[in-house]
């Protein structure tokens, strides 16, 4: 008989509480609700995530995102097979009130729990889309990671390279605060862009003169800092078109660095098919440019759709299929994990401590 598995997956490692379920019928997965339900206004008057408040808002959302993606779904709590969710990494009192929930659900109705590393999540979102086989090579860029993941299966990651220091989509965050842009900065500094001038500011390409996949963003933030502390200097003030500039060329700077770094990934794993999945990959001039290195190198090139780039629960459900399908199954005794590296074997990129290695 053909594998049917239905599971519902929970979401909530950073600012979006999410619930979805997801099933896997005669091996073609479908989508049959997503829910999400996002914190930007919560958190607007504060130019960033607050931790203890998105905690707070996971906890009074979850329960009213599952209810409604079940009922979105058309299913009960018994035409479940199990109870995905985010176990880390992320912010973690949003992990543990996922946990948490995901717990009472599975014990309540008697389900398996199946613990997703949300990083993971992402990495198999092509899976879900696109039915993409494996080995694939990923690069995940997004608020809190960038890194390039050779993926072999569900459970098995190589990092070939990652940032050493910001996120792309950190930096696209701050940029945006220190530009008077409102948060998410992703998004804001897109806009401007498309209205400025990527030739005026020659920002710096960090680590291009360097071999291998690593990034650094830390210093174009700074870069980007400096030019505007000089037009505030030299004119007393920002112009729009000043803004417009330095969006624009900073988005330039970001975009040629990771396809470069794409272009050298590809050439040191030669695999088949070129993925790419994060908030930053909802960038339209990212995405185009890490299309064309594709083509230049004769991978296949795929993005989820972008309601999927972002956090969502549909992911979650999706990886924890994946990891149902192989056996795995979590007890009570989960703990939400505030880090949680996918490619266990290499060394932390941004080292580690008490509660383990970063990335």
């Amino acid at each position: 008989m053909a594998e049917t598995i239905t599971i519902l997956g929970l979401e909530s490692s950073c600012d979006d509480t999410a619930a979805a379920v997801v099933r896997l019928s005669d091996g073609r997965a479908d989508i049959l609700s997503s829910v999400v339900a996002g914190q930007t206004e919560l958190h607007a008057a504060y130019g960033g995530v607050v931790p203890e408040l998105a905690a707070r808002a996971h906890a009074e959302k979850l329960d009213l995102c599952v209810e409604e993606a079940l009922s979105g779904a058309g299913v009960a709590l018994s035409d479940l097979d199990a109870v995905a969710v985010t176990a880390g990494p992320g912010l973690i009192g949003g992990v543990l009130s996922g946990v948490m929930c995901a717990k009472g659900i599975a014990a309540g109705a008697g389900l398996p729990l199946v613990a997703v590393n949300h990083l993971a999540g992402h990495a198999l979102t092509p899976r879900l889309t696109d039915g993409l086989a494996f080995p694939y090579l990923m690069l995940l860029v997004s608020g809190g990671h960038c890194q390039f993941l050779l993926v072999n299966g569900p459970e098995s990651f190589k990092r070939l390279g990652g940032t050493i220091d910001d996120a792309p989509g950190e930096a696209f965050d701050k940029v945006a605060k220190l530009l008077g842009l409102p948060q998410p900065g992703g998004p804001s500094v897109e806009s401007e862009a498309l209205r400025g001038d990527p030739r005026r500011f020659a920002f710096p390409r960090p680590l291009l003169d360097r071999e291998g996949c690593d990034f650094s963003f830390s210093g174009l933030k700074t870069a980007l800092l400096r030019a505007r502390d000089a037009l505030i200097a030299e004119k007393g003030g920002l112009t729009v078109q000043d803004r417009a500039d330095l969006c624009a060329g900073f988005q330039a700077a970001v975009r040629d660095v990771l396809a470069e770094k794409s272009r050298r990934a590809l050439a040191a794993c030669n695999a088949p098919s070129f993925a790419v999945a994060g908030g930053v990959a909802a960038n339209r001039s990212i995405r185009a440019a890490l299309k064309d290195v594709a083509a230049e190198t004769g991978a296949e090139f795929l993005a989820p759709p972008l309601a999927l780039c972002t956090d969502n629960a549909a992911m979650i459900a999706w990886a924890g299929i994946e990891r149902y399908r192989l056996g795995a199954r979590n007890g009570m005794e989960l703990s939400a994990r505030p880090r949680w590296p996918l490619d266990t074997s290499g060394p932390a990129l941004i080292g580690s401590g008490k509660k383990g290695a970063k990335a």
